[in-house]
């Protein structure tokens, strides 16, 4: 490791068009600018047509967190390790212009990382010093985005019966955390070993684990209910 890196980078390394606290100002060099295109028309697509953004968009409004577009969220090229990431310092999320190159990508990426703001929105996450509260967030993100559905995990040839969702989703969070912070294998296990029962049932916003687009209409459809039968009463 470079002596001249500090100890622990937070995962800036993965975002190289961001310096650590100054997030990008949204200048793209111009051969970049199909990629850039491509990009911030796939996040439109995705915040007005998924249930799931819908869902998380409502949810962080309703907490006082409302989200602009274009103060928001951030298209830019990063490592080719990622699609995305949560920037707690801008309370930006940015979109990985050279990685994300179909539409589906787009949605879970937009959702993984909605689910990660949303957190930070509700539960006031200590991402930079408490372990635990990165983990959970890591673990929600997995279990609600979509990330490891039958189809998607079919697509990266894991099969699996009995609890193979909950592996898929402690796995994803492991590697999360392991690219994120500069711990162990094994001290990064235990941490989430001690909070996925917790998290891992926290379904909130969704209410449930949409498995699929059509649950995610079917908890879209019951948030925005959710108000109509008291004020009937």
């Amino acid at each position: 490791m470079d002596q001249t890196k500090q100890e622990e980078d937070y995962g800036y390394d993965l975002f190289p068009e961001r310096k650590k606290g100054k997030p990008s100002q949204g200048l793209i060099r111009e051969s970049l600018f199909t990629f850039h295109h491509k990009c911030q028309f796939m996040l439109q697509v995705a915040v007005d047509t998924s249930p799931y953004a819908k869902l998380l968009l409502s949810a962080m409004k309703s907490s006082g967190c409302k989200v602009f577009k274009d103060r928001h969220f951030s298209c830019e090229d990063c490592d080719g390790t990622v699609s995305g990431g949560f920037d707690a310092i801008s309370s930006q999320i940015v979109l990985c212009q050279n990685n994300i190159n179909q539409q589906s990508h787009m949605t879970r990426v937009v959702t993984h990382e909605l689910i990660h703001a949303f957190d930070h929105c509700r539960a006031h996450v200590d991402w930079f010093n408490n372990y635990r509260h990165l983990a959970c967030s890591e673990i929600r993100a997995a279990n609600l985005s979509g990330d490891c559905t039958f189809s998607n995990e079919a697509a990266r040839f894991n099969f699996g019966l009995k609890e193979h969702h909950q592996e898929c989703v402690r796995g994803r969070a492991l590697r999360s955390i392991l690219a994120l912070r500069n711990i162990s294998r094994k001290e990064a296990e235990k941490i989430v070993d001690e909070v996925f029962d917790t998290c891992f049932n926290d379904h909130a916003p969704f209410g449930r684990i949409p498995h699929s687009k059509k649950d995610a209409n079917f908890a879209n459809r019951d948030y925005e209910n959710r108000g109509r039968y008291y004020a009937s009463l």
